[in-house]
């Protein structure tokens, strides 16, 4: 099969190759999926799981990627609930070959049925996103209607996520990012809007929930926002900033096929929109995580036409 590899971490991004290696088989409890279409996030290269296996053990050369939306190809031993044919979508495990290839095996559990009007290049972009807001704000965030949301990143592919989910939730949500920004941040939900770049956080006033995807200054600042009883959580790492009178949640995105189903249905039904910035074919992948200038929202990679 056909696959992106990396083999050098202090290269990034610029150090991945197309090359041809064995087809991916499935284990026990597995699926092999054919890969329509596949996610990629640029800071996954510096995480340790994309250079090891459960056990720490080497295992460049790697295929990253961990979101990806295909069809069903094959069943591993023991495998229920899926079937072969089945077009499915999903998040993959963090240790082991990931989606930008043309076959991947996946744990079953980690894939949900993907509706056959919602396309694969929107299944590809929604797992990690989705699933990352999701969990950020209903199962660590427990929001509520009437609450108060700051949402950093908005205009990103987590950001933009948070907003429209909170704002169905009943949610007030205020957006951040950089001025050209804006007019993203209110289309995707956003009663405010606050440039991280001009104006100041203090102008915000309280707010019941802080979602961060930046971490350092920006979520020590938004930790003095966040109102008794209130909730900051973030995506980077460890909290450096606690509220005075409140919970400061990191997380890491786990896949959960219930949760995955949620999301599809709204995307079925308008009331979730995905941002994605650009489509590239497989061979063109490298180019196309390395551009020349910043690309608003998610980079996927068409496998097949």
């Amino acid at each position: 099969m056909k696959a992106i590899v990396v083999t050098d971490q202090a290269a990034g991004t610029a150090g991945m190759k197309v090359v041809e290696r064995p087809r991916a088989e499935a284990a026990g409890n597995d699926v092999l999926v054919e890969v329509h279409a596949s996610g990629f996030t640029p800071g996954e290269l510096t995480w340790p799981s994309a250079w090891v296996d459960r056990l720490g053990r080497d295992r460049t050369p790697s295929v990253p990627g961990h979101e990806l939306a295909g069809v069903v190809s094959a069943l591993g031993y023991g495998t229920r609930g899926l079937s072969v044919g089945q077009r499915v979508f999903g998040l993959t495990d963090w240790t082991r070959d990931g989606t930008l290839a043309e076959y991947a095996a996946v744990e079953a559990r980690n894939l949900a049925p993907l509706p056959g009007d919602i396309d694969f290049t929107v299944g590809a972009s929604l797992p990690i996103s989705g699933l990352t807001a999701w969990q950020g704000l209903f199962v660590h965030g427990r929001v509520e209607a009437g609450q108060s949301v700051l949402v950093h990143g908005v205009a990103g592919g987590v950001g933009s996520m948070v907003a429209q989910l909170a704002r169905e939730a009943g949610a007030y949500v205020i957006g951040t990012g950089r001025a050209a920004d804006r007019q993203s941040a209110l289309d995707f939900g956003a009663r405010e809007f606050v440039d991280l770049e001009h104006d100041s956080l203090d102008e915000v006033g309280g707010v019941d929930l802080v979602f961060d995807v930046f971490g350092g200054d920006i979520q020590k600042r938004s930790a003095d926002l966040v109102r008794a009883g209130g909730t900051l959580v973030t995506i980077a790492g460890p909290p450096e900033a606690r509220p005075a009178d409140g919970l400061a949640i990191d997380f890491v995105v786990e896949a959960d096929r219930a949760q995955l189903g949620e999301i599809a249905r709204r995307v079925r039904e308008g009331r979730l929109k995905t941002n994605i910035g650009q489509v590239a074919a497989l061979d063109d992948a490298v180019a196309a995580f390395n551009p020349a200038e910043r690309v608003k929202g998610k980079t996927i990679i068409r496998v097949r036409p």
